[in-house]
């Protein structure tokens, strides 16, 4: 009993005590990585860096994070949980399943605009191994889930072209994601920039894809 009390008291050393200051250590470090990717990029990221920003010593992110892939995954899964609630929010106030896609559509690229580091890090190619899906609240869908049972729920309505619903999703979600992709990476040329440019901008897209998805007029 006496050497688990010597070990505990060593695995709480003094110098962790007198710099560790955060109430929630697994989210600081969350969010030190994040600023630390938007500051200078993912070549400057390491659990050691994230430690230094956050306060706490080298050895503290090793117990919530294994490697710098485990700190990455939890800045994603933060990043989709977030995602999906903007969604969320932008669809509340409308009924009309188009008008749902609609908004879903502008919170997606919205979204990008507004955090881009979680955004790239949820997609780039930042993992050798496989990412574990992003837990959802209980009674709450995903970014995706939202997105087909948006597109669904405009089929059985008759507004857009009936049939399986992935391919029409795999369209939605590539044009949206396209877009939001250019907008984090600048390369819309004389476009306008930033979150009402972006708000504009998609807006007209996600009109324009509906408008393809349409289900063919009744002769």
């Amino acid at each position: 009993m006496a050497t688990r009390g010597k070990r505990k008291q060593a695995a709480e050393a003094p110098e962790d005590k007198g710099r560790y200051h955060h109430g929630d250590l697994r989210q600081a470090l969350v969010d030190a990585a994040v600023v630390l990717i938007a500051e200078e990029g993912f070549g400057a990221l390491s659990l050691r860096e994230v430690a230094r920003r956050a306060g706490v010593t080298h050895a503290a992110p090793y117990r919530h994070f294994a490697d710098k892939e485990a700190l990455l995954e939890a800045v994603a899964h933060e990043g989709f949980r977030a995602m999906a609630r903007e969604m969320r929010e932008r669809m509340a106030p409308h009924t009309g399943p188009l008008e749902r896609l609609y908004a879903a559509g502008e919170a997606y690229v919205l979204f990008a605009v507004r955090h881009p580091p979680h955004f790239r890090v949820m997609f780039g190619p930042h993992f050798t191994r496989p990412m574990s899906p992003p837990p959802e609240p209980e009674g709450e869908q995903g970014a995706f889930t939202l997105l087909v049972s948006t597109i669904e729920a405009a089929q059985a309505a008759g507004l857009l072209r009936p049939g399986e619903s992935r391919p029409l999703t795999l369209t939605a979600w590539s044009l949206v994601h396209g877009l939001a992709s250019l907008f984090v990476d600048r390369q819309l040329g004389e476009s306008p920039q930033g979150v009402e440019g972006a708000e504009a901008l998609a807006s007209v897209q996600t009109r324009l894809l509906v408008e393809g998805l349409r289900a063919p007029a009744r002769g």
